[in-house]
């Protein structure tokens, strides 16, 4: 047997234990809730990430796997924890579009209002690409749609800018 761990240094992790964490990121990824909850219960860490502070929730919620987050937040990950660009899971799935994950992310404790280091809310992204869908559900759970992001940008501002008129027009009718 050979002892890989020699091949290692402090700022080199062992290649197996780094292919290792690519076939778990990759799981995530795909949305393999199953896999997920198994290698989590032999001692994966729910919190784990990859080299660009991307959690396992982060990666399934970016690729709209609902299911796979939900089993990694009652596995213990944490649905506000923000990747190396200050971006939240809740910004990720605003972005992409996934309305089922977002609804997951916010059942189990995510910060409808967690701000990326600019400043902009999940709802400002949502609003960005005209997800009317997204920006409903966003402020029924809370999100206030009168936030200002650094620039003092507002959600209506974004969705303005971006010519997203279906969300600028809803978000009039809130006064904004």
């Amino acid at each position: 047997m050979t002892d890989h761990a020699d091949n290692a240094t402090p700022s080199q992790p062992d290649p197996e234990l780094q292919a290792l964490a690519q076939e778990v990121f990759d799981l995530a990824r795909r949305g393999d809730a199953t896999m997920l909850a198994a290698v989590i219960e032999k001692g994966v860490p729910p919190n784990l990430r990859n080299e660009r502070g991307d959690s396992l929730v982060m990666l399934a919620s970016y690729h709209g796997h609902a299911d796979a987050v939900r089993t990694l937040l009652e596995q213990g990950a944490d649905p506000n924890l923000r990747n190396d660009a200050g971006q939240t899971p809740l910004a990720g799935a605003a972005f992409k579009g996934f309305d089922n994950v977002i609804e997951t992310l916010l059942a189990h404790g995510a910060d409808v209002e967690g701000a990326s280091p600019d400043g902009r809310t999940a709802l400002m992204i949502a609003a960005m690409f005209n997800r009317t869908a997204i920006v409903d559900l966003l402020i029924a759970h809370g999100a206030d749609p009168h936030a200002r992001d650094a620039n003092g940008v507002s959600a209506a501002d974004a969705a303005a800018r971006m010519g997203a008129g279906d969300t600028l027009a809803r978000l009039k009718t809130l006064g904004n």
